[in-house]
């Protein structure tokens, strides 16, 4: 709308009105920040993939910011590598690591089986290097250097000869990004059939649903419904000893009966 050729006033409307998905974005951000802060958190596969998750959200809703909140510079930039940058890192990476850290997260418990952990990690930097600092971090500059998108070729113009060195390296980055994705599907398919058997709680996790055995069943306990005694995320639980509830676990699962000092949970 900005490059429309609207009424500048009516420009600032549209700034207004987009500047107030902020809220809401800001409210999920902070949510996640908060979650994280001060937690024990384990750094495997599945975290790095919902921490980096954080991080490609609020870094491309900030250049979301730039291009909403100032309808003179997107005038400059509108329709450039900038937005591509700035639209995948929240529309396409963050999903992309929001599915992979389900799968990772949730693999144990549909197959029963661990992925490898060292071929996880293999695959998370490789596509964190690959596509947040070889392929969209420099889209922003070439789009701030008025790269147009959706141009078939950009040798019929001299002024962005300059500007190829680097958009060939985009291509470089995201081919081998592309590939890196080759490890996580090896990873996957391999330990389906060839994985370390799962714990029954590998996660360390209080939640219900790592109680539920191996077997796929209706109804998913194969017997009574376990007694839920306290709250989902009572991690570093003590009891009026300074002590944690079961010795040495700095978490305890909602079926576990209750330990002595400890009181029911209020409904």
């Amino acid at each position: 709308m900005f490059v429309s050729g609207m009424n500048p006033f009516l420009g600032s409307v549209f700034t207004f009105t987009t500047l107030l998905i902020a809220i809401p974005s800001a409210v999920k951000a902070f949510n996640y920040i908060t979650t994280l802060w001060k937690g024990n958190l384990q750094l495997n596969p599945a975290m790095l993939f919902s921490i980096g998750l954080v991080s490609t959200f609020i870094t491309g809703g900030l250049t979301g910011i730039i291009l909403g909140g100032d309808s003179t510079l997107d005038i400059n930039v509108h329709d450039t590598y900038f937005v591509v940058a700035h639209f995948h890192l929240v529309m396409g990476i963050s999903a992309l690591y929001g599915l992979f850290a389900g799968v990772y997260h949730w693999f144990p418990k549909m197959f029963n089986k661990m992925m490898n952990k060292n071929l996880g990690y293999a695959h998370f930097w490789l596509t964190a290097i690959g596509a947040y600092g070889g392929v969209f971090f420099p889209m922003h500059f070439i789009g701030m250097a008025g790269l147009p998108r959706r141009y078939y070729t950009n040798t019929n113009f001299p002024y962005f000869d300059d500007l190829a060195d680097t958009n060939q390296l985009i291509t470089y980055f995201a081919i081998a990004t592309a590939l890196a994705q080759l490890i996580f599907v090896y990873n996957f398919v391999s330990s389906i059939f060839y994985g370390k058997k799962a714990p029954a709680n590998p996660w360390k996790s209080n939640t219900l649903e790592w109680t539920t055995g191996d077997k796929h069943i209706h109804g998913n306990w194969d017997g009574p419904i376990p007694h839920v005694h306290r709250w989902a995320y009572d991690y570093s639980k003590v009891n009026d000893n300074g002590e944690y509830v079961i010795p040495g676990q700095d978490y305890t699962p909602q079926h576990i009966p209750l330990q002595d000092g400890e009181e029911e949970m209020n409904h």
